[in-house]
């Protein structure tokens, strides 16, 4: 290989053409292999990013429904109860109260010098009794509070000769309907003079 010398008359560094294109060669796979991990490693994290923001979105958007969907049945029921607070009006519960509240005569063997000691359940019991035989065609002249009981009334009628004995533990609906089933047996048997009737006691019924 010559020597050739520069225009300033300094010889130039020989340098083998086959180490030159060698080293250019690897140079240029060390770049391209940088670049491509470089792109990939950015590919990835991109991707990376977007799960996550597709996740975090996915999270809300649940969230949110469900918040939606709590605050609906929330929304639901206080309208369900505001309108059966709506449908009692004060003139019916009057007029519940009056139709409720006891005419006929009681005595309380208890406390004979002073009924005013009879409790408000005994006493809205009776009103109660009163109105349910009304409405099947009877009319309750009077009412025994017996002595030593709290929970047992003897019931009058008009124009029958005994008295129903009931108790406040049972509903008034449903021991008006017993004595009115045992006053229309006993009168289908030919029985009309009895001393009392018995509906304390569900299913049965005794009369003496």
């Amino acid at each position: 290989m010559k020597e050739s010398k520069s225009p300033q008359g300094t010889p130039p560094k020989l340098v083998n053409r086959r180490d030159n294109r060698k080293s250019t060669f690897k140079s240029g796979l060390t770049i391209g292999e940088k670049r491509e991990k470089l792109e990939t490693a950015n590919e990835r994290e991109a991707a990376r990013k977007k799960d996550k923001k597709k996740k975090t979105t996915r999270v809300l958007l649940t969230t949110f429904g469900f918040m939606g969907l709590v605050l609906l049945l929330i929304c639901l029921a206080s309208s369900f109860f505001s309108q059966g607070n709506n449908e009692i009006s004060p003139e019916e519960t009057t007029t519940s109260a009056e139709v409720s509240k006891p005419t006929a005569e009681i005595i309380d063997e208890n406390h004979t010098a002073d009924n005013s000691k009879i409790t408000s359940r005994m006493y809205d019991y009776i009103g109660k009794v009163e109105a349910d035989l009304r409405d099947l065609g009877y009319h309750v002249i009077k009412v025994v509070i017996p002595s030593g009981s709290i929970r047992v009334i003897n019931v009058y009628l008009e124009g029958y000769s005994g008295y129903i004995k009931m108790t406040i533990d049972r509903g008034s609906a449903v021991s008006a309907e017993d004595t009115d089933r045992m006053l229309k047996y006993l009168a289908s048997i030919g029985i009309s003079d009895y001393q009392y009737i018995d509906v304390r006691i569900d299913g049965r019924a005794f009369w003496q």
